[in-house]
């Protein structure tokens, strides 16, 4: 079975379903609302939103004749979390990166080097 993370970021890989995602950023809308700027079927939409669904990143509710798509803004976080983490790896990794590049340029009395003349020929 594959892990919650897996199923939001296949959901999104898409465009269309990332689309329909920052619209109900917006507010919730029916499924006919959500296919209105594509050019596809309504069933079409319904397959994109049953994916993300299935990732637990929409809910559907029945709200008399309708059924509003409703975003579940929590999965992000789970995301959020993820990349927050690699991205606190990177830093320091960069960090160090820099920490390590000024020391090079440093020389031992704390001056920056100037380059070195080349030994050559005289003209």
């Amino acid at each position: 079975m594959t892990d919650q993370l897996s199923r939001v970021f296949a959901a999104l890989a898409d465009p269309t379903r990332r689309d329909i995602v920052a619209r109900l950023t917006a507010a919730d809308a029916t499924v006919s609302e959500l296919a209105e700027p594509y050019d596809v079927s309504i069933q079409a939409v319904s397959k994109h939103l049953k994916v993300l669904q299935d990732a637990g990143l929409v809910t559907r509710s029945r709200e008399a004749q309708k059924r509003p798509v409703h975003l579940e803004a929590e999965v992000f976080d789970l995301m959020t979390k993820w990349i927050e983490r690699y991205r606190r790896q990177a830093e320091a990794r960069y960090q160090r990166l820099d920490t390590l590049l000024a020391d090079l340029n440093v020389g031992p009395q704390g001056h920056t080097e100037s380059p070195k003349p080349k030994k050559g020929k005289a003209s």
